[in-house]
């Protein structure tokens, strides 16, 4: 029996749905029932019939979906794949920040441990953070943990005062306006495409900026036929799939999150077999981190 059979058999006697992020091998996306951002997840995450959720992604992720759905099974194919982002802040800090600015409004990128959620107001994701950080009536705003999406976010908040985390995604940071203007070089026409998570000045000189579902549905509805793509590779996937006739170029060195290739479809197979390794937290951290993430879904509709 080939590896797809096996895991459809598997999902079948075990009532299991496999969640995928875009940025994950090719193949792992071909199998799975649901593909999409992590904002798009989150949301799928509370509508699953499944009792068994089996999340290809990275920790913070496969947390997010054991908070959502605390009486499910929640595995993860590989309990090593984590996000060097996801652990950027501190519990410390926060508590300094709500001393220094009473009114403030702790802002969590979802990309975080689920302790960093437990104490703080409201999740976002890169699809809605402008959302949501518009839609609070707080004035100071601690974003955390990634401050390159707090600065963009910031940069369209005027009437906000932010104060930004030490954190970023190092895939995302290592791409520079540099490395993008040599592809562009060699494709003039090419529109450039970013996620949030890069750096401001790499931001400001694309033609869009957002997350990676926005940049999977520019390219979709654009006119343009070429573009340049800054964010994990992962995303050429479903960006060809939809868009057979247009080319995507990446630059030289490819954005490549080694932790979300961890992921396999071995690995999702012993994952199914073994029912482990399982996502389990305590039920404190599951009840307090459960706030900003459905704070989140509500303020996002």
């Amino acid at each position: 029996m080939d590896k797809v059979k096996k895991i459809q058999q598997l999902k079948e006697e075990k009532n299991a749905v496999i969640m995928a992020h875009y940025y994950v091998e090719d193949d792992v996306q071909a199998v799975a029932d649901v593909v999409g951002d992590s904002y798009f997840l989150s949301e799928k995450a509370t509508q699953v019939d499944a009792s068994v959720i089996v999340f290809c992604g990275v920790a913070f992720m496969g947390e997010s979906a054991k908070i959502l759905n605390p009486h499910k099974t929640v595995l993860m194919p590989d309990a090593a794949a984590d996000c060097p982002m996801a652990h950027m802040a501190s519990v410390e800090k926060i508590r300094q920040v709500r001393r220094d600015y009473p009114d403030v409004a702790v802002v969590c990128y979802v990309n975080s441990t689920a302790e960093l959620k437990m104490y703080s107001d409201v999740c976002v994701t890169s699809s809605n953070a402008l959302k949501i950080v518009k839609a609070l009536p707080n004035k100071h705003i601690y974003f955390i943990p990634d401050q390159y999406l707090g600065r963009f976010v910031a940069n369209q908040c005027p009437e906000k005062e932010f104060i930004f985390n030490d954190g970023c995604c190092p895939v995302h940071h290592g791409l520079t306006v540099e490395s993008l203007e040599k592809v562009k070089k060699l494709h003039p026409e090419a529109l450039v495409l970013v996620h949030p998570e890069c750096r401001s000045e790499v931001c400001s000189m694309a033609d869009y900026a957002g997350s990676t579902a926005g940049i999977i549905q520019f390219a979709k509805t654009s006119k343009a036929q070429e573009f340049i793509i800054g964010t994990e590779i992962g995303v050429l996937y479903e960006l060809k799939k939809q868009n057979p006739r247009k080319q995507f170029y990446v630059p030289e060195q490819p954005p490549i999150c080694a932790d979300m290739k961890k992921i396999t479809l071995d690995k999702i197979i012993l994952a199914l077999e073994n029912m482990a390794p399982e996502v389990v937290l305590d039920e404190d951290a599951v009840k307090k981190a459960h706030k900003p993430l459905i704070q989140m879904l509500e303020l996002a509709k």
